[in-house]
């Protein structure tokens, strides 16, 4: 199976759309096979991959082209998930293409979620639909990893989308919503593998995710400290997210106060301001701009700055979840 890690936090406005889009990138600029699934009814990192003209073609609802579309022609017919329509986006890089229509199988999802409880395969079919998707995406395009977007909910699709996830990486702000955002995700993760746990020993003969979804640490935004507030406000707020994550997510005591220490924190993000507007222009990551994007002067040395940060980031992300660490050899720029 394909690793899957999603990235998730129930606040919104941390810049996690922007991590899968740049990460993504990132590893198929490097030679990484990788599938974007975008299960966000919001669909805004399609939004980001594809222009208005695009993203029109591909909601046409006479085509099968969203990871909707073979759900519904699950749900509404009672027949089998269909095929997953894989969009390419790039070389080394391809996409399950979101849809606000995605929000319609909430209500499906929640119902199912207690049936799984009687044992029937029904049930566990509609849950682990994701799953399904997700894993005949990647065959479809030999991906080595899959990166799942989801919305800033704690509700019935994103606990199905969780459950077809081997790895979670949760990006943060620093201040006190993201702290409560932490608070809530993991006690949340640790109740839907339990609860998932008990629903999987009762699915019989029937292929089910594992529902693993194991914390592999945090990524901070930087955003705050660009919107005017004190230094030492943001400090403050800094220094309680590796307690808070250990502590509510893992379960364990903090060993540091210091994100930069942490190895829970697998990077520290800047804002990159300015070249966000045009990178969503010229409808490439931060660290392609060139000159002829408006990426001149100290954009164009921010823009180079970016290529190192998401390399790096992208490799700490990678070994925590689905790649052994590199020797030193392999490590290059």
């Amino acid at each position: 199976m394909t690793p899957v890690v999603t990235f998730f936090n129930n606040k919104g406005g941390v810049g996690k759309t922007s991590l899968v889009y740049h990460l993504a990138w990132m590893y198929a600029l490097r030679g990484t096979r990788v599938l974007i699934a975008d299960l966000d009814p919001q669909a805004n990192l399609t939004a980001l991959l594809f222009d208005e003209d695009d993203v029109e073609r591909l909601w046409d609802r006479t085509k099968v082209r969203t990871i909707f579309d073979p759900i519904a022609q699950m749900v509404d017919h009672e027949g089998g998930l269909g095929a997953p329509h894989v969009e390419p986006v790039a070389r080394n890089l391809s996409a399950l293409i979101g849809t606000p229509r995605l929000a319609a199988f909430e209500g499906e999802l929640a119902e199912n979620w207690l049936k799984c409880l009687d044992g029937k395969p029904g049930p566990f079919k509609v849950i682990k639909a994701f799953w399904d998707l997700v894993q005949a995406g990647a065959a479809h395009v030999d991906a080595e990893v899959v990166l799942v977007d989801v919305g800033p909910s704690l509700g019935a699709i994103n606990r199905a989308a969780l459950v077809a996830s081997d790895h979670v990486v949760m990006p943060l702000g620093a201040d006190l919503f993201s702290l409560a955002g932490i608070e809530n995700l993991g006690k949340w993760l640790a109740d839907t593998r339990m609860e998932w746990s008990t629903r999987r020993s009762r699915a019989g003969g029937l292929t089910v995710p594992p529902g693993d979804m194991r914390a592999a640490g945090y990524i901070v935004s930087q955003h705050a400290v660009q919107s005017g507030r004190p230094v030492k406000a943001y400090e403050r707020w800094m220094r309680r997210i590796p307690g808070t994550y250990a502590d509510s997510v893992l379960g364990v005591a903090p060993t540091t106060d210091d994100p930069a220490a942490d190895a829970n924190c697998l990077g520290i993000v800047k804002h990159f301001r300015s070249l966000m507007p045009l990178a969503q222009e010229a409808r490439k990551p931060i660290f392609q701009l060139r000159a002829a994007d408006g990426a001149l002067g100290s954009h164009a040395q921010a823009a180079q700055q970016a290529y190192s940060d998401f390399r790096d980031l992208a490799e700490r992300v990678a070994i925590a979840t689905w790649r052994p660490a590199p020797t030193a050899a392999s490590i290059g720029g």
